[in-house]
C-alpha cells in the first residue's frame, strides 16, 4: 500500500502521515540550520595583538609598539611585563585593574602607564571593540607578557 495523495482508500492516514513528515522535516531542517550557524559563529572573543615595531632601544632593553584590539567582553587575564607599559586608548573604553589599586576606566583619548612588574588585568566592559596602542620598554630577551595569579582582594 502506498501512502501518498493518490491513495484514496485511507485519506486520514495519508493526511496524518503527510503532516507528520512535514513537521519532522521542518525540525530536521531547523536542526541542521542550527548546526551550520553554530559552526560559522565567531569563536570566543579573543584579543588581537599586532606588533607594529620591535627594536633595540638601549643597552639590554627593547621597545615594542603594539596595536591591541579587545572585543566586547574580552579580558587580558592577570599578567606582568619586564618593563614599563605606556598605552593610549584609541577607541572604546577599557577597565584596567592593577594589584593594590581600585579599577580605573579609560576611554578613547586617554592614556595610562603600568609600572614594570605590576600585576594587572584589562577588561572591555563595553559593547564594541576597544583599541589600545601599547608602547613597552622592556628587558631584552624576556617574554613581553608573563601570566600572574589574580591578586587577593
Amino acid at each position: 500500500m502506498r501512502l501518498d495523495s493518490s491513495n484514496t482508500n485511507l485519506p486520514g492516514v495519508v493526511m496524518k502521515t503527510s503532516k507528520w513528515f512535514r513537521a519532522v522535516g521542518g525540525f530536521v531542517l531547523l536542526g541542521f540550520g542550527s548546526v551550520i550557524l553554530a559552526q560559522n559563529a565567531p569563536a570566543t572573543a579573543e584579543i588581537t595583538r599586532t606588533t607594529l615595531v620591535q627594536t633595540d632601544i638601549s643597552l639590554g632593553r627593547e621597545g615594542v609598539i603594539m596595536r591591541v584590539v579587545f572585543p566586547a567582553g574580552a579580558t587580558s587575564g592577570w599578567h606582568t611585563h619586564p618593563g614599563e607599559e605606556l598605552s593610549y586608548v584609541q577607541e572604546g573604553e577599557l577597565t584596567i585593574m592593577v594589584a593594590g589599586q581600585a579599577p580605573h576606566k579609560y576611554s578613547a583619548g586617554q592614556a595610562l602607564i603600568v609600572p614594570m612588574g605590576a600585576v594587572h588585568n584589562a577588561r572591555n566592559d563595553g559593547s564594541k571593540d576597544a583599541v589600545l596602542i601599547a608602547v613597552y620598554s622592556v628587558e631584552k630577551g624576556k617574554p613581553l607578557r608573563t601570566p600572574a595569579p589574580e591578586p587577593a582582594h
